[in-house]
């Protein structure tokens, strides 16, 4: 028979995913001798079972929490409910994973007109007894029966204003009874109902209530957000009441043992007198720091001290504890691992270690992988952002803060960036022609598009703020503003972007610069110590590649060729190339770029050292390349000495209906084998030169977009018969590689066949993932919400691999590609490299590197690691 309800003397911490962190840790605090209130933990699998009961609390649960709740008030020498010396509980919620402020709490439980008095006469204390009274029925009426607070507020603000009070600890007992028979008829207008009298019905309502709280909209979204399963449910501590409001000796507070925003090693928080604990949070009253706690009752202070050391020695973490003062008597009513910032959890851990407290693997676990991301953008100072007026959200596309004018094209942008303003490109969506626009600016706003579009994806290599898919805006790009409800915002006025959370705001919000200290440097020496996966980056410029080798990258994975070819003085050659009516023609617009081309890789390469450099070639659709506008066509015709109707009819020649499945990447080179050859002789001559230098480059050249081995074969040919003819002509030996982008589902699945034209794979999982579900990734975040909201899909597929689908034929490709050519190297370049769970992923099926934009480098370090070490400690996770 299944057991639902433990006393707290029934548990340890290693029960937590039954009895809920709240839960586990009473009972471990119980256990080694804390002075903690007794009570009793209704089980996570009670609260699992409520929901497949249809919501309905079903006997043998009633009877386990009977037997519990007469076991504890033989304890405590008190019944709930009775008339002269009646015991009163706190009911609170407890999941396995802490969810500050998402579900419920009720206090004082039991109250009811007879059981006050009880309390009054047995504490000798009226004005207790009747200001918890009114507590319980605020907490009750908003937990149980979802009465709004301010019903309750506006009494208690209206008899302080009658009566001249300021403070709440003002009310005498005859007000708070005037109040408690106020909040009652409150309670009966609203339910249609008497306030409940019998405490045992009291105390099943607010069971059912944190049970329901499970599944509010904010623990729901909160979950979302910290990827919580939602299947765990929480459990209900039942606790008896101490009062820490019986007066000048009494009191209520919260601690942490370390600083929570800095780390530092001293005792942090605050508390109140007179109060209960939710007067610490609510901002009534202004707390006092925990230090003044020694001079208000030194022998607390040095018996709080003394339980905190040995807290955080117990659990050998930051402990966040929330503890009470009756009458000058301590009490603990919970511990846990306490939240805190990035930079404070790598100093915590960091310190630990040196302290001998915990392992330094240990230390690299306890650092969440997407959080360092925090550290390494700017962001907003916090007062300046709770005054920040919100416009809209979108999807958080890109980290870091970035505040400045608005423009509406990349030419504006870059024009007013070069008189030294601070700009943003918003856009309904980028293209790849608003590349010198978006390196202008200093971040970037677009209504359409998902966390893969253009300006995402863009956007995270360059390490620019990205707001993208803020489907509430309605730009128009052409009159210069844009609008969200009624508010216009027009060209030149200043608005705010949070790329971490999808915030934009009016105005220019004041922002701080990340720091670093010299542990995230000592941290990261143990992660690259444990992990196996290399980690290498995606960039496309000498700079980008600098700040991946800063940040830790083992090479580039991914430098995208044609994002070079849209800077202002090589565009017309480009477009020349792509006009051009013949070979010649063609050639000639060629010669023109193999010179710039080279160039871009000699910087790369020089900036990369000896790390190997995957090159992809020219990858879009030609048609990106060309003006889409009138006035903008006209112009190009002009500059180019062609007619207008004559650059129409290639423009329109070049359009297809679905560009992304058209002609682009290794079909180009089909069609046009000549533009594939000027890459590569571009990036051969420019290694020569390079290690002419005395730098042994490594250039590894990728074919994007292949479907079968003839077409890897025959493009293949293009590649090593420009190269081969360069290297011998040269005296220089010169080692190469040609590969291919694995982002076709045919292509995973004959990976056998095209491995022996290959010498390594890179798994291109946006297009596989595209491709693959047949999603586009630039419309489908206006239907991904819908699905992760309705349990159709876990996670939007192209943040998070999807490992039971994509994921297979990324396994499957990795399997057959060794299967005939076992000395082929694997990797992956979408920007799944740098998401933590699908680098986990990476590990397990053994790929070589993962490769992700180069401010997510320390992200995939940390997460790499991490699989390293679940995977010796036997905790692997299953592919989902």
């Amino acid at each position: 028979m299944t057991k639902y309800v433990y006393s707290f003397s029934e548990g340890t911490k290693e029960m937590k995913s039954l009895l809920g962190g709240k839960g586990a840790n009473l009972a471990e605090m119980s256990i080694i001798g804390l002075p903690v209130p007794p009570g009793f933990t209704i089980t996570t699998q009670a609260c699992t079972d409520y929901y497949k009961q249809n919501k309905e609390l079903w006997s043998d649960l009633l009877d386990e929490i009977k037997s519990k709740l007469a076991e504890l008030e033989q304890t405590m020498g008190k019944k709930l409910g009775d008339a002269t010396n009646p015991l009163l509980v706190s009911v609170r919620s407890g999941a396995v994973f802490s969810m500050p402020g998402m579900m419920d709490t009720i206090l004082n439980l039991g109250l009811n007109d007879e059981s006050v008095e009880g309390i009054a006469k047995a504490m000798n204390n009226p004005r207790l007894a009747y200001d918890s009274y009114r507590r319980f029925i605020q907490m009750f009426a908003d937990v149980a029966m979802d009465v709004p607070k301010y019903k309750f507020e506006a009494i208690l603000e209206r008899t302080k204003e009658q009566k001249g009070y300021h403070y709440d600890t003002e009310l005498t007992a005859e007000d708070l009874k005037g109040i408690v028979a106020e909040f009652k008829t409150v309670y009966k207008l609203e339910i249609g109902k008497d306030f409940p009298s019998d405490p045992f019905e009291q105390l099943l309502m607010a069971v059912r209530a944190v049970f329901n709280s499970w599944n509010n909209p904010r623990a729901i979204t909160y979950r979302r957000l910290n990827d919580i399963p939602h299947d765990l449910g929480t459990a209900v501590n039942v606790q008896s009441m101490v009062f820490g409001n019986t007066g000048d000796k009494s009191g209520t507070g919260v601690a942490f043992t370390r600083n929570p925003s800095t780390g530092e090693n001293k005792l942090f928080g605050e508390y109140l007198i007179n109060a209960q604990g939710e007067d610490v949070v609510a901002g009534i009253r202004t707390p006092q720091s925990i230090d003044t706690l020694k001079d208000d009752m030194p022998a607390v202070y040095d018996e709080f001290i003394r339980i905190t050391q040995l807290l955080e020695n117990h659990y050998k973490d930051m402990q966040d504890i929330e503890f009470t003062v009756e009458d000058e008597k301590l009490y603990i009513l919970q511990t846990r691992n306490g939240k805190r910032t990035s930079q404070a959890a790598i100093n915590v851990a960091v310190d630990m270690v040196e302290e001998g407290r915990i392992s330094k693997e240990e230390a690299v676990l306890r650092i969440e992988p997407e959080r360092v991301n925090e550290l390494l953008h700017p962001k907003f100072e916090d007062k300046a952002l709770k005054a920040a007026h919100l416009l809209a959200k979108g999807l958080p596309a890109s980290p870091g803060a970035a505040a400045g004018k608005v423009y509406f094209n990349a030419e504006d942008c870059v024009a007013a960036s070069s008189k030294g303003e601070k700009t943003l490109l918003v856009r309904l969506e980028t293209s790849p022609e608003d590349i010198e626009g978006m390196v202008a600016a200093e971040g970037i706003l677009t209504a359409r598009g998902g966390m893969t579009s253009h300006a995402a994806v863009v956007a995270r290599g360059m390490g620019k703020c990205c707001v993208a898919g803020c489907g509430t805006l309605r730009i128009d790009e052409r009159a210069g503003f844009f609008k969200v409800g009624d508010l216009t915002v027009k060209e030149g006025d200043y608005i705010s972007l949070d790329g971490s959370t999808g915030s934009v705001y009016l105005g220019a919000v004041d922002r701080v610069e990340p720091k670093l200290s010299g542990k995230f440097e000592t941290l990261m020496t143990w992660v690259d110590g444990m992990r196996k996966l290399k980690v290498r980056t995606n960039a496309d410029t000498p700079k980008d590649a600098r700040i991946a080798v800063d940040f830790g990258a083992e090479g580039i994975g991914l430098c995208r060729t044609e994002h070079m070819f849209f800077e202002a003085e090589r565009i017309p050659a480009v477009r020349e190339m792509i006009i051009a009516q013949s070979l010649e023609a063609r050639m000639t617009a060629l010669a023109k770029l193999l010179p710039m081309q080279r160039e871009d890789f000699m910087g790369i390469f020089r900036a990369m050292g000896e790390r190997s450099v995957t090159i992809r070639l020219l990858d879009p659709p030609l048609h990106e390349f060309l003006p889409r506008e009138e006035k903008d066509i006209i112009e190009l015709a002009r500059t180019m000495s062609i007619p207008v109707d004559d650059l129409k009819a290639r423009v329109d020649d070049l359009q297809e209906f679905n560009p992304m499945l058209g002609h682009r990447g290794c079909r180009l080179a089909v069609t046009y084998p000549e533009i594939y050859a000027m890459q590569a002789q571009a990036i051969i001559e420019g290694a020569i030169a390079v290690k002419k230098e005395g730098i042994d480059v490594k250039p590894e050249i990728m074919i994007p977009l292949i479907g079968s081995v003839k077409e890897l074969a025959y493009v293949k040919s293009i590649v090593t018969e420009v190269a081969d003819d360069i290297i011998a002509k040269s005296d220089v030996k010169l080692n190469y590689l040609v590969g291919t982008m694995i982002e076709i589902p045919r292509a995973a699945i004959t990976a056998d066949e095209i491995a022996k034209e290959a010498q390594f794979f890179s798994f291109g999982t946006n297009d596989l993932t595209q491709m693959g579900f047949g999603f586009s990734r630039d419309d489908a975040n206006k239907f991904l919400g819908e699905y992760e909201e309705k349990g159709i899909l876990e996670k939007d597929p192209f943040q998070v691999l999807d490992q039971a689908g994509i994921g297979k034929l990324v396994k499957m490709g990795c399997e057959l590609g060794r299967s005939t050519n076992p000395d082929i190297h694997l990797g992956i370049c979408g920007e799944h490299g740098g998401e933590p769970s699908s680098v986990e992923f990476c590990h397990r099926i053994g790929l070589d590197y993962v490769s992700c934009s180069p401010f997510r480098v320390p992200v995939a370090r940390i997460a790499a690691a991490h699989a390293a070490l679940k995977e010796k400690s036997g905790d692997q996770v299953r592919d989902k």
